[in-house]
């Protein structure tokens, strides 16, 4: 092991890149549909290992010294996302003669981007750089909080925060009740990166008796969780929820040709009769942007989806949302959830507040647009975003929190700030991104959104995964990917404590106190002598 470490640490110029592209795009073993977490235990040494000879020349001055620190982390995070991420470029090749130009911004140009987060994490920690267990306490706190930046800076992008892998089943993924995916994040980097002190000694024995002691109470905590959930005598629900997974085509989904199938379909898959013995649902839901087309556009689609719904039954489906603009502004399109009832009016809606850059909208619209882009979801010309979030109340006394598509990925966005509510639903249409793995990782993170409020979460997908998930993370029901028709399920009950926001973020701040300060004083000790 030392020979191993040794040969990290002293290796320079395209070997040293290598490692640490390398190193990253292991890192991506970890996350779904592989999640194969030990690979975590290779890549996170081999990175402090390459810290560890990360030193820049004494007369470099400040940031010259700190460079190769932020070039090794800069390196790991492009492998990281690059191999996580290379599926971003699917949703370019829908409509290939538009968006293939982009294929390089998107497949290299995000993932450099991103990595940006993780060249500064290691460069500050590196600053506080030691020979033991310190230095992996800072390199733990240097992540925590970049992954923390990377959640919020820029209007946020956290998808694959580094904590996900570190849950690869409700097991273990119930730590995230009580600190969050961004003190996961931090703690996963402590105990992967742990085994890096074996190949130099220094701080090996408190190093790896503390990793354990954190993994076996990650471990320990999810028993207990899930055993308190499963004896907690919880307030069941009388819903039971349809799920509709039409699989509809994102080439055909807006062409007019095929809007009148498309809506048939969505009928006919509502109205299967449930199986023998079976209730009928009282809610229907369908995907995002599920309706081919604006329903002030179609005054006959209301009537039709009432003659489908039974009495007390309720439909929820994604739709685009037309609204006339004010003073002679162009006309504005929101990406909508509405709820309908069995007469065919609409009881209630919630539009899409966190909307996807370059997908959904185009930064600095002007100046872009003069260049000729557009958004990849330009059919209405782009959306614009909810000027507020809320509660969407459904019949039967539910209180739904509503995550559109990719809004399932921030942790922010799953309670509303009156503490109601009884379930989550994430309306989605991973389509754009085919039989790759991002629906996979796409799902994960909405798991973890219900394991942290404590919810069901109701997911409901065009073409896959659509999923009822229970408070504890477990998946109740689904329906692969690519696979058309419903599934029936009752809604589990939820055991909802809004509380916890406040607690897990208390409990990232002292994860990150306390990563900082045994840094801190590591870096002490190495300067006073004393290791």
């Amino acid at each position: 092991m030392e020979r191993i470490a040794e040969a990290i640490m002293l290796s320079w110029g395209g070997k040293r890149i290598l490692l640490a592209f390398g190193a990253g795009a292991l890192f991506v073993m970890a996350l779904p549909p592989f999640n194969f977490f030990a690979v975590l235990f290779v890549s996170f040494p081999v990175l402090v290992w390459l810290l560890d000879g990360a030193s820049g020349p004494a007369d470099a001055g400040f940031l010259g010294r700190l460079r190769p620190a932020f070039a090794t982390g800069w390196w790991f995070g492009f492998g990281y996302f690059v191999a996580g991420l290379w599926w971003l470029g699917n949703a370019l090749l829908v409509e290939g003669d538009s968006f293939a130009w982009a294929l390089p911004f998107a497949v290299l140009g995000l993932p450099a981007v991103l990595a940006l987060f993780y060249g500064v994490s290691t460069a500050l920690a590196r600053l506080l750089w030691s020979d033991g267990l310190g230095r992996i306490a800072a390199l733990s706190a240097a992540f925590g909080l970049g992954e923390w930046a990377r959640g919020y800076f820029f209007t946020g992008f956290p998808w694959n925060a580094i904590g996900y892998a570190a849950m690869p089943a409700p097991l273990m993924m119930q730590s995230a009740e009580l600190v969050g995916i961004f003190g996961m994040s931090a703690l996963t980097v402590f105990v992967f990166s742990a085994p890096a002190l074996v190949g130099t000694r220094r701080g090996a024995v408190a190093g790896i008796l503390a990793a354990l002691v954190l993994f076996s109470a990650h471990v320990g905590y999810g028993w207990y969780a899930l055993d308190r959930l499963d004896t907690t005598d919880l307030q069941p629900s009388k819903a039971v929820v349809r799920i509709v997974q039409p699989a509809i085509g994102q080439s055909a989904k807006w062409d007019m040709a095929e809007r009148e199938r498309i809506f048939a379909k969505l009928l006919q898959l509502s109205a299967v009769p449930p199986r023998e013995g079976k209730p009928r649902p009282t809610h229907v839901v369908w995907p995002e942007t599920a309706l081919p087309f604006l329903l002030t556009e179609n005054p006959g689609a209301l009537s039709r989806i009432a003659d489908m719904l039974q009495v007390g039954q309720t439909l929820v489906t994604g739709a685009v949302r037309f609204e006339d603009g004010v003073g002679g502004a162009p006309p504005r399109y929101y990406n909508t959830i509405y709820v309908i009832d069995d007469e065919g009016q609409i009881i209630g809606s919630a539009d899409k507040a966190h909307l996807v850059p370059f997908g959904e909208y185009l930064p600095f619209e002007t100046l872009l647009r003069r260049y000729g882009l557009e958004p990849i979801a330009e059919t209405f010309g782009g959306f614009s975003a909810a000027d507020r979030r809320g509660l969407l109340e459904l019949p039967g006394g539910l209180g739904a929190i509503p995550l559109i598509c990719y809004e399932a990925i921030f942790p922010d966005l799953s309670h509303v700030s009156d503490g109601r509510g009884t379930l989550l639903l994430n309306v989605t249409n991973d389509t754009w991104y085919g039989n790759t793995p991002g629906p996979y990782q796409h799902l994960r993170q909405a798991q973890l959104r219900a394991v942290e409020v404590r919810l069901p979460l109701v997911r409901a997908a065009n073409s896959g995964i659509s999923a009822v998930v229970d408070a504890g993370g477990r998946i109740v029901a689904s329906m692969g990917l690519g696979e058309s028709g419903v599934f029936d399920v009752d809604l589990p009950p939820g055991a909802g404590d809004f509380s916890y926001i406040k607690n897990r973020q208390f409990n990232f701040g002292l994860i990150i106190v306390i990563m900082l300060g045994t840094a801190l004083w590591s870096r002490r000790r190495k300067r006073q002598g004393l290791d």
